[in-house]
Protein backbone atom coordinates (compact mmCIF):
# COMPACT_ATOMS: atom_id res chain seq x y z
CA UNK A 1 0.00 0.00 0.00
CA UNK A 2 2.65 2.41 0.79
CA UNK A 3 4.89 1.37 -1.88
CA UNK A 4 2.56 1.03 -5.19
CA UNK A 5 4.46 0.08 -8.44
CA UNK A 6 3.45 3.28 -9.66
CA UNK A 7 5.79 5.36 -7.43
CA UNK A 8 8.67 2.20 -7.29
CA UNK A 9 8.51 1.02 -10.61
CA UNK A 10 9.01 5.06 -12.10
CA UNK A 11 11.48 5.50 -15.01
CA UNK A 12 12.81 9.23 -14.04
CA UNK A 13 11.32 9.58 -10.42
CA UNK A 14 12.62 6.46 -8.09
CA UNK A 15 16.05 6.69 -7.27
CA UNK A 16 18.31 3.50 -7.76
CA UNK A 17 19.23 3.87 -4.14
CA UNK A 18 15.62 3.85 -3.27
CA UNK A 19 15.02 0.51 -4.91
CA UNK A 20 18.63 -0.77 -3.77
CA UNK A 21 18.03 -0.41 -0.26
CA UNK A 22 16.38 2.53 1.01
CA UNK A 23 13.10 1.14 0.46
CA UNK A 24 13.75 -2.01 2.24
CA UNK A 25 14.74 0.22 5.71
CA UNK A 26 12.38 3.30 5.39
CA UNK A 27 9.47 0.72 6.08
CA UNK A 28 10.48 0.51 9.65
CA UNK A 29 10.74 4.40 10.27
CA UNK A 30 7.42 4.70 8.78
CA UNK A 31 6.02 2.07 10.85
CA UNK A 32 7.10 4.45 13.97
CA UNK A 33 5.79 7.16 12.61
CA UNK A 34 2.01 6.50 11.90
CA UNK A 35 0.71 6.59 15.31
CA UNK A 36 2.15 9.54 15.84
CA UNK A 37 1.36 13.46 15.04
CA UNK A 38 3.99 13.63 12.65
CA UNK A 39 2.44 14.76 9.52
CA UNK A 40 4.12 13.76 5.80
CA UNK A 41 4.63 17.42 5.29
CA UNK A 42 6.74 18.17 8.19
CA UNK A 43 9.08 14.40 7.21
CA UNK A 44 9.30 16.19 3.77
CA UNK A 45 10.26 19.51 5.84
CA UNK A 46 13.87 18.30 6.58
CA UNK A 47 14.51 18.35 2.98
CA UNK A 48 14.94 21.67 3.48
CA UNK A 49 17.80 21.54 6.30
CA UNK A 50 19.47 18.44 5.40
CA UNK A 51 20.32 19.22 1.69
CA UNK A 52 21.39 22.91 2.48
CA UNK A 53 23.17 21.66 5.72
CA UNK A 54 25.08 19.15 3.27
CA UNK A 55 25.48 21.77 0.76
CA UNK A 56 27.35 24.54 3.83
CA UNK A 57 29.55 21.35 5.02
CA UNK A 58 30.73 20.62 1.43
CA UNK A 59 32.29 24.04 0.77
CA UNK A 60 34.12 23.05 3.37
CA UNK A 61 38.06 21.78 2.02
CA UNK A 62 38.86 18.72 3.62
CA UNK A 63 37.82 15.01 3.29
CA UNK A 64 35.61 14.71 6.44
CA UNK A 65 33.63 17.43 4.70
CA UNK A 66 32.77 15.56 2.03
CA UNK A 67 31.86 12.20 3.88
CA UNK A 68 29.60 14.07 6.20
CA UNK A 69 28.01 16.05 3.23
CA UNK A 70 27.05 12.45 1.77
CA UNK A 71 26.05 11.27 5.02
CA UNK A 72 23.55 13.96 5.35
CA UNK A 73 22.32 13.17 1.67
CA UNK A 74 21.57 9.49 2.72
CA UNK A 75 19.99 10.75 5.65
CA UNK A 76 17.84 13.02 3.24
CA UNK A 77 16.89 9.97 0.57
CA UNK A 78 16.23 7.78 3.48
CA UNK A 79 13.47 10.54 4.81
CA UNK A 80 12.18 11.44 1.27
CA UNK A 81 11.07 7.37 1.08
CA UNK A 82 9.72 7.70 4.65
CA UNK A 83 7.40 11.03 3.73
CA UNK A 84 5.48 9.39 0.74
CA UNK A 85 5.00 6.07 2.67
CA UNK A 86 3.23 7.95 5.44
CA UNK A 87 1.08 10.22 3.55
CA UNK A 88 0.29 6.96 1.85
CA UNK A 89 -0.28 5.11 4.25
CA UNK A 90 -2.57 7.40 5.54
CA UNK A 91 -4.54 8.05 2.85
CA UNK A 92 -3.12 11.80 2.38
CA UNK A 93 -1.16 11.98 -0.50
CA UNK A 94 -1.72 15.27 -1.78
CA UNK A 95 -0.01 18.19 -4.26
CA UNK A 96 1.65 19.99 -0.86
CA UNK A 97 3.55 17.06 -0.37
CA UNK A 98 4.91 16.44 -4.10
CA UNK A 99 5.64 20.68 -3.98
CA UNK A 100 7.33 20.85 -0.96
CA UNK A 101 9.30 17.15 -2.28
CA UNK A 102 9.93 18.88 -5.37
CA UNK A 103 11.04 22.33 -4.14
CA UNK A 104 13.46 20.35 -1.72
CA UNK A 105 14.99 18.37 -4.62
CA UNK A 106 15.68 21.52 -6.51
CA UNK A 107 17.29 23.40 -3.45
CA UNK A 108 19.52 20.75 -2.73
CA UNK A 109 20.63 19.74 -6.25
CA UNK A 110 21.61 22.99 -7.27
CA UNK A 111 23.04 24.35 -3.50
CA UNK A 112 25.72 20.97 -3.89
CA UNK A 113 26.19 22.09 -7.13
CA UNK A 114 27.39 25.48 -6.07
CA UNK A 115 29.10 24.42 -2.93
CA UNK A 116 31.54 21.93 -4.99
CA UNK A 117 32.71 25.08 -7.01
CA UNK A 118 32.75 27.08 -3.93
CA UNK A 119 35.20 24.39 -2.37
CA UNK A 120 37.10 24.08 -5.70
CA UNK A 121 38.21 27.46 -5.34
CA UNK A 122 39.41 27.29 -1.35
CA UNK A 123 36.43 27.26 0.75
CA UNK A 124 33.86 30.24 1.59
CA UNK A 125 36.92 32.37 2.81
CA UNK A 126 37.97 32.58 -1.27
CA UNK A 127 35.09 33.39 -3.01
CA UNK A 128 36.17 34.01 -6.82
CA UNK A 129 36.37 32.42 -10.09
CA UNK A 130 35.66 28.65 -8.96
CA UNK A 131 32.72 29.83 -7.32
CA UNK A 132 30.97 31.17 -10.41
CA UNK A 133 31.63 27.69 -11.93
CA UNK A 134 29.77 26.84 -9.42
CA UNK A 135 26.85 29.15 -9.17
CA UNK A 136 26.44 28.32 -13.08
CA UNK A 137 26.20 24.74 -12.66
CA UNK A 138 23.51 25.21 -10.28
CA UNK A 139 21.56 27.56 -12.70
CA UNK A 140 21.87 24.67 -15.24
CA UNK A 141 20.73 22.23 -12.66
CA UNK A 142 17.55 24.50 -12.41
CA UNK A 143 16.93 24.23 -15.83
CA UNK A 144 17.04 20.76 -16.42
CA UNK A 145 14.71 20.19 -13.70
CA UNK A 146 12.38 22.87 -15.42
CA UNK A 147 12.28 21.54 -18.86
CA UNK A 148 11.30 18.52 -16.94
CA UNK A 149 9.12 19.45 -14.55
CA UNK A 150 7.50 22.04 -17.58
CA UNK A 151 6.13 19.11 -19.90
CA UNK A 152 3.34 18.20 -17.01
CA UNK A 153 2.71 22.30 -17.05
CA UNK A 154 2.17 22.46 -20.71
CA UNK A 155 0.16 19.07 -20.90
CA UNK A 156 -2.36 20.17 -17.69
CA UNK A 157 -2.93 24.23 -19.43
CA UNK A 158 -3.65 22.06 -22.86
CA UNK A 159 -5.85 19.97 -21.37
CA UNK A 160 -3.97 16.93 -22.03
CA UNK A 161 -3.99 13.62 -19.79
CA UNK A 162 -1.16 12.82 -17.58
CA UNK A 163 0.99 10.18 -19.39
CA UNK A 164 2.98 7.73 -17.61
CA UNK A 165 6.68 7.74 -16.15
CA UNK A 166 8.06 4.90 -18.44
CA UNK A 167 10.81 4.37 -20.76
CA UNK A 168 8.33 4.69 -24.26
CA UNK A 169 6.82 7.63 -23.67
CA UNK A 170 10.15 9.33 -22.89
CA UNK A 171 11.96 7.97 -25.94
CA UNK A 172 12.50 10.35 -28.85
CA UNK A 173 10.99 8.74 -32.59
CA UNK A 174 13.71 7.35 -34.89
CA UNK A 175 16.25 9.36 -35.30
CA UNK A 176 19.98 10.29 -34.25
CA UNK A 177 18.10 11.33 -30.89
CA UNK A 178 17.26 7.71 -30.34
CA UNK A 179 20.79 6.42 -30.73
CA UNK A 180 21.89 9.28 -28.77
CA UNK A 181 18.97 8.47 -25.96
CA UNK A 182 19.91 4.90 -25.83
CA UNK A 183 24.18 5.61 -25.48
CA UNK A 184 23.21 8.11 -22.29
CA UNK A 185 21.46 4.77 -20.64
CA UNK A 186 24.72 3.02 -20.40
CA UNK A 187 26.20 6.18 -19.12
CA UNK A 188 23.65 8.67 -17.66
CA UNK A 189 25.42 11.66 -17.45
CA UNK A 190 22.12 13.28 -16.07
CA UNK A 191 22.68 11.48 -12.79
CA UNK A 192 26.00 12.70 -11.78
CA UNK A 193 23.30 16.35 -11.28
CA UNK A 194 21.61 14.80 -8.22
CA UNK A 195 22.96 15.36 -4.85
CA UNK A 196 23.63 11.64 -4.28
CA UNK A 197 25.46 11.06 -6.99
CA UNK A 198 27.78 14.81 -6.41
CA UNK A 199 28.63 13.50 -2.95
CA UNK A 200 29.94 10.43 -4.55
CA UNK A 201 32.04 11.98 -6.60
CA UNK A 202 32.88 14.60 -4.12
CA UNK A 203 33.98 11.71 -2.00
CA UNK A 204 36.30 10.25 -5.05
CA UNK A 205 37.65 14.13 -5.60
CA UNK A 206 38.65 14.80 -1.86
CA UNK A 207 40.62 11.21 -1.60
CA UNK A 208 42.21 12.66 -4.70
CA UNK A 209 43.28 15.88 -3.69
CA UNK A 210 44.62 14.57 -0.12
CA UNK A 211 46.52 12.05 -2.04
CA UNK A 212 48.19 14.61 -4.23
CA UNK A 213 47.79 17.91 -1.64
CA UNK A 214 46.21 19.64 -4.34
CA UNK A 215 42.94 21.40 -5.27
CA UNK A 216 43.24 20.02 -8.74
CA UNK A 217 40.73 16.89 -8.39
CA UNK A 218 38.24 19.13 -6.79
CA UNK A 219 38.47 21.84 -9.82
CA UNK A 220 38.25 19.22 -12.47
CA UNK A 221 35.04 17.54 -10.82
CA UNK A 222 33.50 21.21 -10.34
CA UNK A 223 34.67 21.58 -14.28
CA UNK A 224 33.04 18.46 -15.10
CA UNK A 225 29.94 18.97 -13.53
CA UNK A 226 29.81 22.38 -15.22
CA UNK A 227 30.23 20.33 -18.86
CA UNK A 228 27.56 17.84 -18.11
CA UNK A 229 25.23 20.02 -16.69
CA UNK A 230 25.62 22.40 -20.24
CA UNK A 231 25.31 19.05 -21.75
CA UNK A 232 22.41 17.87 -20.35
CA UNK A 233 20.37 21.30 -20.49
CA UNK A 234 20.64 21.64 -24.10
CA UNK A 235 20.24 18.16 -25.01
CA UNK A 236 17.11 17.77 -22.88
CA UNK A 237 15.17 20.02 -25.28
CA UNK A 238 15.05 18.31 -28.70
CA UNK A 239 14.52 15.10 -26.39
CA UNK A 240 11.81 16.25 -25.04
CA UNK A 241 10.03 17.89 -28.20
CA UNK A 242 10.57 14.99 -30.15
CA UNK A 243 8.80 12.70 -27.73
CA UNK A 244 5.74 11.72 -27.30
CA UNK A 245 5.22 13.78 -24.01
CA UNK A 246 4.48 16.96 -25.46
CA UNK A 247 1.89 15.25 -28.23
Amino acid sequence: MSQPETVVGRVSGEHWAGRLYMRHLSLYCTRLLVPTRVSPDQVTGTMFLTGPAAALVATVPHLWSAFVAALLIQLQGYLDCVDGELARWRGRSGPSGIFLDRLGHYVTDASLAAAIGVRAGGGLGHLAGWTTVGLATACLVLLTKAETDLVFVARFQSDRERLPDDGLVAAPRAGLLRTLRRLLAVMPLNRALLAMEMTFLLIAASIAAAATSSRLPEQVLAAALLGVAAFVAVARLPSILSSARLR
